[in-house]
């Protein structure tokens, strides 16, 4: 599975507990990571030498991503809560 353009759940619904560039405490669940461009959803870091290990960890699936944005959501908010 590829990610999703203008999705962005996976830099908004999870807590994030290592360091991000911006982010030096992590990001809270819930919280869109101050590297996500909120007009197109997009990474503005993606790709650079300071993309986070975690985030590149991160791999796009059926059962976290959904069939849409708003699915993806849905999803990335309950792992979040199932895992905290």
């Amino acid at each position: 599975m590829i990610c999703r353009e203008k999705c962005g759940a996976c830099c908004i619904a999870p807590s994030i507990s290592s360091p991000l560039p911006g982010m030096p405490q992590g990001k809270p669940a819930g919280i869109p990571c101050v590297n996500l461009d909120t007009t197109d959803y997009r990474c503005r870091i993606w790709g650079t030498t300071q993309y986070p290990d975690v985030c590149a960890r991160f791999r796009p699936q059926a059962d976290t991503c959904g069939a849409s944005r708003s699915e993806a959501e849905q999803l990335t908010t309950l792992m979040e809560l199932q895992t905290s």
